[in-house]
């Protein structure tokens, strides 16, 4: 394992951060000037890897961190990678990576990028063989200096740490410590038992006094319980009479309480059924007004369409004379056009045969007068030239001369090509374009009939909208929306009336705030939509009517407490509420309940009020909270009882309460305001109130959808009229556009015949001149002759008489085409110019008549109308009729009900008289029981005082007089007076005393036990420590010797052991030597130092004191020593800072010899490689031995390491020393 690699950043004078090429595993040195950073260098490995840099204030680390121009540094770090190829670090990588990371407030440690403690960074280095005991693997400047200064006894401290030996003093000073703890117990143990020993004594004097008092104490506690159990005993009596009077007297007000209930229940029945009566007249009132207004208007709409039909009838027959006529005209002209168009259909084939024919035959001609004008041009040409060479020159200039002219045909040819394909698709474009116009033309009657149709269908719709009635789903339309919405305004003006009455008895049985809050809470849940606010513990939960004035006692106010899911809702709802002011309320927040198992008593007198709640199970801890300790008794001694048996709140049917405290309360309520009824009655107001609001609600949208459906359907009827006109001002348009795309055919259709014939006659062109060029290259190839040959004067004369039959055919068939092409142009002329325009003009006027009879739709539209209204009116009538019998039968049953209503109200009275009486005899009763029962638990406390009586106290004094025991009872407390003064507890104190004498001395014996055992470990430790140090002497004894005889071979060195008693015991390597057996063991505490004693000159002189050697002599001592002392505790690696400074020249080349050697050891330590240095130097002779030089340069104040090569360090040295 060696050092592979150090990056430092903003560590003392390392700003940027420098990353260092891999060290050499042997052999490194390090140079630079004084004031580079050789010296940070190495404190930035000792920041690492030893404790120098612990527990460091503010000041301390911000001097760590780099200082200088620029930013300002705020975390430093350095970084050593580790070769771990050995696994000597136990990682199971190849590599370890260490990083120590330090700011002003954080001071950080990483393996493998990793975060770790320094614990177990201190515990990885040490398993990898860096004691802490032995820090010399690192040397700093100053070091040596040390050592050489260093006086015997403090090198003999030195060797003692390195021996351990600290590990040893810590566990001794600790157990002479835990010693020094027992030996001040053992003595206050002796301390109490001395003392116990002394109470002892006295408490056996106290124990006879005692009895005798506990005799005279225990008869005046018989006497006392006599007298407290036979008062006891009368008042029980005299409660138990109380109690039959208020069963008896309870009995009676609830049959009252019970009959004024039902009275106040029929009266309320009695008055919520007049409430309705009368809004159902309110309704029938409102029906009627409306349907006298709709019975006004549809006689108004009645006589206006009986007119409108009149009108109808009288001008319907107008149109049908004109109609014959048009038929007849409009047979006649299409039958012409079909004769035409016949005709046309003939003509056309006929004549474009023969124009193809006249095509071809053309072709045929062009092509013979070509040839023949060709064989004339040879003719005249072979005089004109004189040999072969001469001609075809000629030949060959005349055929270059034809290419040209030859692509410019080509390019016109691909150019007519182009237009004719898009000629011929505009000609289909117009074609189908026509087509579809003709189509629109002749559908133009069906189209205004279905359009027709359409709009009556429309108007149907529109109709059926706006008032009929789909009977057979019962959904009232636009109308009956219209009355059920008034009637919905009425009852829920009716319903907001009766929930602010509610909600005003409903906050008299609470504070303003709270009644405020109420408000706020349920404003709150909806403007925040809070889900987790569930209610008022009041509106959560249902009860029977015979509970619900136990219930009413028990909850007290927390029926207006809130529930909610958790603190968090509850906590912004209260912000909410303190920051709008807007009241107090307590919530219960589910979350943070922890209601307790009550102890409930299983008897059929006692039933738990929770059992008899109604709720949702997801509110069960807030009822257990409220409700679970409570029981329903059947009267209030139970109740009490139970209370005091079981911890338990205990009440009645009546309402009266038995705390598990103690309290009673109790008394007459006031039956007719109750809680619960007021929280039924505005829940009930508020869902009526929000059912009719979103029925309300349900019927405007269902009105706005209604008025929706007829704006759509009267939009649908607008669209289709506009059509309708639109279609019967398109005829003229459409005409105009038919004649202009007829001319526009026309005249694409003589374009495309042009550039056919062009297309011949480029064809003919081209053909030409390729037949010239071919002919030319043919007689390029033939032999040069002034006249034509023979074959050739053979085909001159043919092809004059062929070009001479050729134009005679040619004019025969140009004259037979002429007239086809005549007669077809006149067809057309005809049908376009003068028979289609007269039928369009015709089928104008067929529409026109068909759109003039819609007055006969219009006369069936009307008497639909008129059968409709007076449907409507019969309708109207009905109804009308039965509203005034359902409005006579209402009232007469709403008189009924207020008759009935007053006398209810008389009879309440009366029982009201009776139960206030009863009342008053009541809370008389409470009262003189409150006394009683106070009396009572001041007799119970009484007996309870006396604590445990003997056996038979009561029986004792039984059929003895009460006047006889109170004389008795008075006789025994004067004989206890005496006794004032006695121990009442001796006897306990006694027993305790004796205990802890017992106890105190089998503790004695166990700190007796450890004393001994702490003496023993401290004779081991001592022993251990003494082993150690003699051990690590020897060691370091003999590798002095050894390491100084290889630096000063001439020389000899050894270590000297110095005693009190100046009895010299020399290293093993000394040859006075005295008593090795005999000085082992003396003990380690009789040395006083250890001192050096070397010869440089001979190993036989008379070696010398480290104080009489010159100052190079002494660092070389101490550089001896600190080899001495690595080679007993070897590390992986070794730092030198300037080791050397103080040597001569042949001591410095000892010393670079030897770190050599060690670098270069086929074994190290354990059998591993030999140890890596890294050394910092001003001198030669150690970079005459490096592996590997670095260079540290202090540039823009920030310094920087590189690797330089042994000639550049041994210059840089070289300068340095001049």
């Amino acid at each position: 394992m060696y050092i592979k690699q150090i990056i430092i950043q903003g560590f003392k004078s390392y700003k940027d951060q420098t990353v260092m090429e891999p060290f050499s595993p042997k052999h490194n040195v390090i140079v630079g000037r004084n004031g580079s950073g050789k010296s940070n260098f190495f404190a930035a490995i000792r920041f690492v890897l030893s404790d120098a840099y612990t527990q460091m204030g503010r000041e301390e680390r911000g001097a760590l961190l780099h200082e200088g121009a620029g930013a300002a540094v705020m975390s430093a770090f350095v970084e050593i990678i580790f070769d771990n190829s050995d696994d000597r670090f136990p990682t199971g990588k190849d590599q370890l990576i260490l990083r120590r990371t330090i700011g002003m407030k954080k001071d950080e440690y990483s393996l493998d990028r990793k975060n770790a403690t320094k614990t177990d960074v201190m515990n990885l280095l040490e398993s990898a063989g860096f004691s802490r005991s032995n820090p010399y693997y690192i040397v700093p400047q100053g070091r040596v200096t040390a050592l050489t200064n260093m006086k015997d006894n403090e090198r003999l401290t030195l060797l003692k740490e390195v021996a351990g030996t600290q590990v040893y003093e810590a566990r001794r000073t600790e157990s002479l410590k835990i010693m020094t703890e027992t030996n001040n117990k053992r003595e206050k143990i002796d301390e109490l038992l001395n003392y116990i020993q002394e109470r002892l004594a006295e408490l056996e004097e106290e124990k006879e006094e005692l009895k005798d008092y506990q005799e005279k104490d225990k008869e005046r506690r018989c006497l006392q319980y006599t007298i407290d159990h036979r008062e006891q005993l009368a008042i029980a009596n005299e409660l138990d009479n109380l109690e039959e009077q208020r069963q008896t007297g309870a009995e009676d007000t609830g049959d009252s309480e019970e009959r004024f209930r039902q009275g106040d229940k029929e009266m309320a029945e009695i008055q919520t059924e007049i409430s309705e009566l009368k809004q159902q007249v309110d309704f029938l009132m409102v029906d009627k007004k409306q349907l006298e207004a709709e019975r006004k208007e549809n006689a108004r709409s009645k006589a206006k369409i009986e007119l409108d039909v009149k009108n109808l009838t009288d001008g319907q027959s107008a149109a049908q004379q004109a109609r014959s006529r048009y038929q007849s005209e409009l047979e006649s002209l299409e039958t012409a056009i079909e004769q035409h168009e016949q005709e046309l259909v003939q003509i056309t084939p006929q004549y474009d045969s023969k124009l193809q024919e006249e095509a071809t035959l053309k072709g045929e001609l062009e092509s013979a007068e070509a040839t023949r004008q060709r064989l004339y041009a040879k003719q005249g040409r072979n005089a004109r030239f004189r040999n072969k060479r001469e001609r075809d020159e000629w030949l060959r200039a005349e055929i270059n001369n034809s290419y040209p002219q030859l692509a410019k045909v080509k390019a016109v040819r691909v150019q007519t090509a182009e237009d004719i394909a898009e000629l011929e698709k505009d000609i289909a474009d117009t074609e189908n374009a026509i087509a579809s116009l003709r189509e629109q033309l002749e559908g133009r009657g069906s189209n205004n009939e279905s359009m027709q149709a359409q709009i009556q269908e429309a108007k149907s719709e529109r109709d059926r909208l706006m008032d009929e009635r789909n009977l057979s789903t019962h959904t009232y339309l636009r109308r009956e929306l219209w009355r059920e919405d008034a009637k919905l305004d009425t009852v829920l003006s009716n319903a907001s009336t009766e929930l602010r009455q509610a909600e005003q008895e409903l906050s008299h049985t609470m504070d303003q705030n709270t009644s405020r809050g109420l408000a706020a809470v349920r404003r709150i849940k909806h403007q925040y939509k809070l889900d987790g606010v569930y209610g008022t513990l009041a509106e959560l939960f249902e009860v029977h009517d015979r509970f619900k004035r136990a219930v009413e006692v028990t909850a007290g106010q927390s029926l207006f407490h809130y529930v909610v899911d958790n603190d968090d809702t509850a906590t912004k709802i209260i912000e909410i509420l303190q920051r709008e002011k807007s009241g107090r309320i307590t919530f219960i927040p589910l979350n943070r309940l922890r209601p307790k198992t009550a102890n409930v008593p299983k008897a059929n007198d006692a039933i738990p009020m929770i059992e008899k709640l109604e709720f949702d199970p997801m509110y069960e801890k807030a009822f257990q909270q409220v409700f679970g300790q409570t029981i329903i008794c059947p009267n209030l001694q139970i109740a009490g009882q139970y209370a005091r048996s079981h911890s338990v709140n205990g009440v009645t049917m009546e309402g009266d309460r038995s705390d598990k405290k103690g309290a009673f309360t109790g008394g007459s309520m006031d039956t007719r305001h109750s809680r619960l009824e007021a929280v039924r009655s505005v829940s009930k107001w508020r869902d009526e109130c929000d059912a009719h609001k979103a029925r309300s609600v349900e019927i405007k949208r269902a009105l706005e959808k209604k008025d929706q459906e007829i704006t759509r359907a009267v939009g649908n009827l607008q669209k289709l009229e506009q059509r309708r006109v639109q279609q019967e001002h398109s005829y003229g348009p459409l005409l105009q556009e038919l004649r202009s795309k007829g001319n526009e055919l026309q005249n694409k259709k003589d374009t495309l015949d042009s550039k056919h014939r062009a297309s011949t006659k480029i064809e003919a062109n081209m053909k030409a001149l390729t037949e010239q060029q071919n002919a030319h290259e043919a007689e390029i190839a033939s032999e040069f002759k002034k006249a034509l040959t023979q074959d050739e004067e053979t085909q001159l004369e043919n092809l004059s008489s062929t070009v001479q039959d050729l134009r005679q055919q040619y004019a025969n068939l140009s004259s037979t085409r002429s007239d086809f092409e005549s007669r077809k142009k006149i067809l057309e002329i005809e049908l376009r110019e003068d028979l289609r325009p007269r039928l369009d003009q015709l089928q104008a006027q067929e529409f026109d008549d068909r759109t003039s009879t819609g007055a006969q739709g219009t006369l069936k539209e009307s008497q639909t109308e008129l059968k409709r209204i007076n449907k409507r009116i019969a309708t109207a009538e009905s109804k009308l009729a039965e509203l005034e019998s359902s409005l006579e039968t209402t009232t007469t049953r709403i008189q009924d009900l207020e008759r009935r209503h007053s006398d209810i109200k008389a009879s309440l009275d009366e029982i009201a008289v009776t139960i206030e009486k009863s009342q008053k005899r009541t809370e008389k009763s409470i009262r003189k029981r409150r006394i009683l029962t106070q009396q009572a638990s001041e007799v119970s406390a009484r007996i309870r005082d006396l604590g445990i009586l003997p056996h038979g106290a009561l029986e004792k004094y039984e059929k003895t007089k009460s006047d006889a025991i109170v004389k008795r009872l008075h006789k025994v407390n004067e004989a206890l007076k005496k006794y004032g003064h006695v121990n009442k507890k001796a006897f306990e104190q006694y027993n305790n005393f004796t205990q802890q004498r017992e106890t105190l001395t089998k503790r004695r014996g166990e700190l007796d036990s450890s004393h001994k055992s702490i003496e023993e470990l401290i004779s081991v430790l001592d022993q251990r420590k003494d082993e150690a140090i003699e051990r690590t002497f020897k060691q370091v004894s003999r590798e002095f010797a050894k390491v100084f005889e290889k630096l000063v071979p001439a020389g000899r060195g050894r270590l000297v052991i110095q005693r009190k008693m100046d009895r010299v015991v020399e290293g093993p390597e000394g040859e006075e030597e005295e008593g090795e057996e005999e000085g082992r063991k003396e003990s380690v505490e009789n040395y006083t130092g250890v001192g050096i004693s070397v010869s440089f000159n001979s190993k036989h002189d008379d070696q010398q004191r480290i104080q009489q050697l010159s100052g190079g002599q002494k660092s070389l001592c101490a550089l001896a020593l600190v080899f001495a002392i690595q080679q007993c505790d070897p590390a992986p690696f070794y730092l030198f800072d300037e080791i050397d400074a103080n040597l001569d020249a042949q001591y410095r080349t000892a010393v670079a010899q030897h770190l050599r050697d060690i670098s270069n050891q086929a074994g190290g330590a354990e059998g591993e490689g030999g140890a890596q240095f890294i050394c910092t130097t001003f001198r030669p002779e150690m970079l005459h031995v490096a592996q590997k030089c670095y260079g540290v340069r202090y540039q823009k104040k920030s310094s920087n390491v590189v690797v330089v090569s042994r000639e550049e360090a041994l210059e840089f040295v070289e300068g340095e020393k001049q």
